[in-house]
C-alpha cells in the first residue's frame, strides 16, 4: 500500500481493536469506501491476529506506536484509486 491515511490515536485506554475500528470508521466517513488494510506498530497488533471486522491488520515496525496507516489495496496488491 502506497496510498492511505495515517492516524495518530493517543488515547492509550483504547484497546488495539477499538483503535483500528475507530480509524476505519473515520476513513470510511472521509473517503466513502472501506479500507482493506491497516498497518500498525507491532505493539498494537491485536491479540486476535490478522483481521478485525474483515479488515486485514499487519505489523509494520517502521510505524511509531499509536500510529495506524489505513488504505485500500486491490486484490493484485496494487493501490486501489479512491472513488470520487
Amino acid at each position: 500500500m502506497e496510498l492511505g491515511e495515517l492516524f495518530l490515536i493517543e488515547d492509550t485506554s483504547m484497546s488495539p481493536e477499538a483503535r483500528v475500528l475507530w480509524a476505519a470508521e473515520r476513513y470510511r466517513h472521509r473517503y466513502g469506501q472501506d479500507p482493506s488494510l491497516c498497518l500498525v506498530h507491532p505493539s498494537l497488533l491485536p491479540a486476535a491476529g490478522g483481521r478485525i471486522a474483515g479488515l486485514r491488520v499487519e505489523a509494520k515496525p517502521a510505524l511509531l506506536p499509536n500510529y495506524l496507516w489505513l488504505g485500500s489495496v486491490a486484490p493484485e496488491g496494487r493501490v486501489k484509486p479512491l472513488a470520487r
